[in-house]
């Protein structure tokens, strides 16, 4: 029985489909006018999870997650590089595909950008106008009548009263009312625009997502996600704008991961305390990264620091010394039925409790541990389970050797294998002064020696 904490109702619920067996998510995607960085690759990541669960529990899942690719920012980053905004974007959506397929992540069923459903937009907006929730201001902008809408403010949890406190309407502004929003904004000089009843323009940030969602999965599906700082305003203003266009309930569920925190501030691009994915990437490998996202709650704050990557490097590398050697066999039936498996299922299906599964596969890899000494058949069972199990997280898929021995970027991997020959050539010879002499050189480069019936084997601390 999967439980889900819908931010809706704020308490934890059982997930019960539209329809049986399926499920329809949209997520809120990346705005494209940057590189990702870590608090982006978290939202991807967790839901990644999140989806690989479903399907784990057989689910049919239509997963939506679309792609920003015009807005204020944009446009004012393709003015400062002198450039086509469609080259800016471009070049950030090839980028965030590259990371993406590093850290191993599904592609969605449906990845749209908001510029491809300029047309659905402007028939939501007419809809609007029409049945009196938007109006149309001198400047020829349109916004959305908050007031109109009786529900405005549920997803937050705050009423319009406790919204409009401390909001002042900025000097010549034409909209209504300070918490109204904008649904399509008139064109500046030298700006991107599109033809519509109102004039040439752009759409507003939020109109966006509705139409795409809509689009691809319907006017009311299952799931709704993103970021947690997308629930006010964003969000909000998705469900009134859907649901006075259609009359439907929107989303049935509401799942927002996190912040990052760096010294207990959100991490963002506007506050400047970012790092990027590919900045890390240079130090630590994308599953450790993956690693250290899904070892906190998705629903927690998660706090970056360089020693927590560190203490994830060392945490992975204890599960890929319990895989190391033993011979990849089919998961048997068996197998799926043992407690490892039913309690590793049981936390997943808890609000995809990661932290707890992860708990239970290290328990795995301990036991993979243990039978080593008395059975290697038995042994490698265990680890073909625990390799089928981190799969569903989307880790211990990689070659164990390979990872054991890049677990450090800095290392020289051509002389660290020149340098365990040798050894080996002094051991043979029994030269057992000069062999310690080059343990003791490989343990200088954080490089730990195993001598074993077949050989010598060597991994990075």
């Amino acid at each position: 029985m999967l439980k889900i904490y819908n931010s809706y109702s704020q308490s934890k619920e059982v997930f019960q489909p539209i329809a049986e067996g399926q499920v329809k998510i949209y997520v809120c995607g990346m705005t494209v006018y940057d590189y990702c960085h870590l608090g982006h690759m978290r939202m991807l990541v967790n839901f990644d999870v999140i989806i690989r669960v479903l399907r784990f529990l057989h689910y049919k899942v239509t997963y939506v997650r679309n792609i920003t690719d015009i807005d204020d920012k944009i446009i004012k980053r393709a003015q400062e590089n002198q450039e086509d905004y469609r080259q800016l974007t471009q070049r950030y959506i090839n980028y965030m595909h590259e990371d993406m397929q590093d850290f191993a992540l599904l592609p969605p069923d449906h990845e749209p950008c908001a510029t491809s459903f300029i047309p659905e937009m402007l028939k939501i907006i007419s809809m609007l106008i029409e049945k009196k929730y938007a109006y149309i201001t001198s400047s020829g902008d349109v916004y959305f009548a908050v007031r109109h809408f009786k529900n405005y403010g549920c997803l937050a949890g705050r009423n319009l009263a406790e919204l409009t406190s401390g909001m002042r309407v900025a000097v010549n502004e034409a909209k209504q009312d300070p918490l109204d929003f904008v649904l399509w904004k008139q064109a500046k000089p030298n700006e991107p625009n599109w033809s519509s009843p109102w004039g040439p323009g752009r759409p507003g940030w939020h109109i966006e997502c509705s139409a795409m969602s809509m689009h691809f999965l319907g006017s009311h599906f299952d799931l709704h996600g993103g970021g947690k700082d997308l629930i006010f305003p964003h969000h909000e203003n998705e469900i009134a704008q859907s649901e006075a266009a259609t009359g439907k309930k929107f989303a049935n569920y509401w799942l927002h991961n996190g912040h990052v925190e760096v010294d207990m501030a959100k991490m963002s691009k506007s506050s400047g305390n970012f790092v990027t994915i590919r900045d890390l990437r240079r130090k630590y490998s994308a599953e450790v990264i993956r690693y250290f996202i899904i070892a906190s709650h998705y629903r927690s704050p998660l706090n970056f620091n360089v020693l927590t990557l560190a203490q994830a490097q060392q945490a992975l590398k204890r599960y890929y010394l319990a895989l190391r050697d033993l011979a990849i066999v089919p998961v048997t039936a068996e197998l799926l039925a043992t407690a490892f498996a039913k309690n590793f299922i049981i936390a997943l299906a808890d609000d995809f409790n990661t932290p707890v599964a992860l708990a239970n596969l290290f328990a795995l890899a301990h036991e993979v541990q243990r039978l080593r000494q008395h059975s290697v058949q038995e042994a490698a069972a265990y680890a073909a389970l625990l390799r089928h199990l981190g799969g569903v997280l989307g880790l211990l898929q990689l070659d164990p050797v390979s990872f054991l021995q890049d677990g450090n970027s800095d290392i020289d991997v051509a002389l660290v294998a020149k340098l365990v020959q040798e050894r080996d050539c002094a051991r043979a010879a029994k030269n057992w002064r000069e062999a310690d002499r080059l343990r003791d050189q490989l343990a200088a480069m954080a490089v730990i020696v195993e001598d074993t019936p077949s050989g010598s084997k060597w991994y990075c601390e």
